[in-house]
């Protein structure tokens, strides 16, 4: 059980396997249970991998294993934030081992028992061991003494948890090899030959000096242009897998946000002037803002302008404030404001401090490091005592900058050193032999009670707000279209939320809209929802507009776009021939330029490497780069007008070496990564119908 404790203790977040590679973002499952025969039809399917459907029963297996691995290294949490990333955890796992893992086998990757050997036990320690901060000695440096005691402790171990955790590990460990494996096997298909070395480096070396003309398009709509049913049909066709869709819904929503009336606000105004005298004579303030304020004491010093953040009647009033005076009450917004000095000093900003930790047994010696610490090498000693030998730091010994908002709790008095001063405090760390090595120049800072009356809705003002929530669902009589004569009829605005994911747990800037969605997701188009209550703050009353299917965008619903797109290339293929014409005979820029009404731009140090960086028609820049130098070129249909111009120099550089190309290979390699786990996916068929459960 000390093991397990020690790797509670350690693990400050849910143990996952950090494969610094951009293609596995998915938490590899050591679970090698097989799934059993399932009971459940598909309609209690999670979702669907490669054609075989994920039952329910299966899938919360998995989170309950997780959950556990995230107890034994976390304690028990039951947040939604959390449960969340479980669920997600339990599901990439899915992914993993149905998608990830076969795809690197098949290419013939595999891990003998001599080397899953050396990662756990040879010279080539897993990354799995030597990131999992359980496995580190005092130094932070990766123990294999560590390693062996948790090993060995299983057996002995009746929970069976030292089991599980290892187990755990070593599934990470043999899944994480086989892809790192698989990823080296990628890389080097990313082979850059001699010849494709040496253009890069020519192409980033030389940039243009270009003279050019533009006729814009404009957006007018030219009604001689016309783009056919056939056209677009066409188009649609031979660019079907760019119009690929997740499944999502169109809704229109009126919502109803309770705030507090004006009898509200007034009893709220009440209450403070009922307190606000003992307020005023009170001398421990910490604890009468915490029986009656509705925010805590905060013992933050403020210096000049920080209070105007919260309130400019507070900084107006700290300016000239002295300790005990006080600002009677005054009202922003919903919220009644009264305030009192409480102390004022004059102090830094920051402090920079070193420490000598000493825990346990050694905190007895702090009174004798310290009379030799005021006198001695602190680094030394630091370097010798201390329990805290971070390697990461300059001097041994060093803490850093402090300020109030970046503080070890307890540690606060040092903000109230001197330079130089050498003192011992406790935190709960253990006992500190502390030095403040320097420190920003003191100023005058004020810790000021805040005392804050916020007034909230009664229920009679809840119940108003549901009442006119109410008459809209009403009205609707489960009809999107009464919905909406309804909502013109109340004076209440309809907000429209296009495309809304199935699991989608917020809509607009409103959180913990799950119920909404979940509504949308078991309705027709043109229904109403009832009245769907948010954080016990929000009325929602919610139609559902449209349901887009995944997969392609029907045609009907992407023809616009694609008559818009084809008509654009049209207006380009017209305005060229038609400016083809009117410079016929020029033989210069500046001919073409006159001949065209317009006037000739000029542009220097052009490159083709930065197609994106120079704000310039990427169709031009690609014609320059391809063009002899004093020579008229032109009509270049581009993205937003025609082109005429004309290369008047090239400069040649040296700035961009081999280094700089291979590195750009190697980005274009992360470019592939990272869309390989997409392809994937994609061929695998991934459906995550999770949102039918949770």
């Amino acid at each position: 059980m000390a093991l397990l404790e020690k790797i509670r203790v350690k693990m400050g977040a849910f143990i996952t396997v950090l494969i610094a590679v951009a293609l596995l973002s998915f938490v590899i499952d050591p679970s090698t249970l097989q799934s059993a025969m399932s009971v459940f039809s598909s309609k209690y399917d999670v979702g669907e991998i490669a054609g075989e459907g994920i039952p329910y029963q299966d899938y919360q297996k998995k989170v309950d294993y997780f959950s556990q691995i995230y107890q034994m290294t976390n304690g028990t949490s039951s947040d939604d934030q959390t449960q969340d990333f479980i669920n997600n955890t339990a599901w990439q796992n899915e992914i993993t081992d149905r998608v990830l893992i076969p795809a690197v086998e098949a290419a013939g990757v595999t891990l003998g028992e001599e080397e899953l050997y050396d990662l756990t036990q040879g010279t080539n320690i897993s990354p799995v061991l030597l990131q999992d901060p359980s496995f580190m000695d005092e130094n932070g440096q990766f123990s294999r003494e560590r390693v062996a005691q948790l090993v060995q402790a299983i057996a002995q171990d009746q929970t069976g948890q030292l089991g599980m955790y290892w187990g755990y590990l070593e599934n990470n460990i043999e899944k994480s090899q086989k892809v790192a494996k698989y990823l080296s096997l990628l890389e080097h298909s990313m082979f850059m030959s001699p010849v494709e070395l040496n253009r890069m480096i020519a192409e980033n070396n030389t940039s243009y000096n270009v003279d050019f003309v533009v006729k814009p398009y404009g957006f007018s709509v030219d009604s001689s242009i016309v783009v056919s049913d056939s056209e677009i049909k066409e188009y649609y066709e031979k660019n079907k897998n760019s119009f690929k869709q997740a499944e999502s819904r169109d809704l229109e929503y009126v919502v109803f946000e309770v705030v507090p009336s004006a009898a509200d606000v007034e009893l709220a105004s009440q209450d403070m002037e009922k307190i606000y005298n003992e307020f005023v004579t009170e001398g421990n303030v910490k604890n009468f803002l915490a029986r009656n304020s509705d925010q805590p004491f905060n013992p933050y010093f403020y210096k000049e302008g920080d209070l105007a953040t919260i309130a400019t009647e507070l900084e107006d009033f700290a300016s000239k404030a002295k300790v005990g005076d006080v600002l009677p009450p005054f009202q922003q917004e919903n919220a009644f404001i009264a305030a009192k000095v409480v102390d004022i000093k004059q102090m830094p900003d920051s402090v920079f401090v070193k420490h000598i930790l000493l825990q346990g047994e050694n905190e007895a010696k702090a009174d004798s490091l310290l009379a030799v610490a005021k006198k001695g090498n602190f680094a030394e000693l630091a370097a010798q005592y201390s329990a805290d030998q971070n390697p990461n730091v300059a001097e041994a010994g060093d803490l850093g900058w402090m300020t109030q908002q970046y503080m070890i709790p307890g540690m606060e008095s040092v903000l109230n050193a001197k330079k130089g001063d050498v003192f011992t405090l406790k935190t709960t760390y253990g006992t500190h032999i502390v030095k403040v090595t320097d420190a920003t120049k003191p100023m005058k800072k004020m810790q000021v009670a805040i005392l804050v009356k916020e007034a909230v809705a009664s229920k009679v003002t809840y119940s108003d707000y549901y009442a006119k929530a109410n008459d809209i669902a009403t009205k609707s009589e489960g009809s999107l279209e009464k919905m909406n004569a309804a909502a013109k009829e109340a004076g209440v605005s309809v907000y429209p939320a296009l495309r809304v994911l199935p699991g989608a747990k917020t809509l607009a800037n409103y959180q913990h809209t799950r119920e909404i969605s979940r509504w949308a997701n078991e309705n027709e188009v043109g229904s109403v929802s009832p009245i769907i209550t948010v954080d016990n703050k929000y009325f929602f009353v919610v139609g559902l507009k449209a349901i887009h299917e995944e997969g392609f965008a029907p045609y009907a619903e992407i023809a616009p776009t694609i008559k818009s797109y084809l008509m654009m290339q049209k207006k380009g293929e017209k305005v060229a021939a038609e400016t083809k014409a009117q410079v016929e005979g020029a033989s210069t820029i500046e001919a073409v330029a006159e001949k065209l009404g317009t006037t000739v731009s000029s542009q220097s140090g052009i490159a083709f490497s930065s197609l994106t960086s120079q704000q310039l028609d990427p169709k031009f820049i690609g014609a320059i780069a391809s063009a002899a130098e004093n020579t008229l070129v032109g009509p270049v249909v581009g993205e937003i007008g025609v082109y005429y111009f004309t290369v008047k120099g090239k400069e040649t550089g040296a700035f961009y070496t081999e280094d700089d190309a291979k590195e750009r290979n190697r980005q274009i390699y992360t470019a592939v990564e990272n869309v390989v786990p997409v392809i994937l996916l994609d061929k695998a068929g991934v459906k995550d119908q999770r949102y039918k459960f949770f």
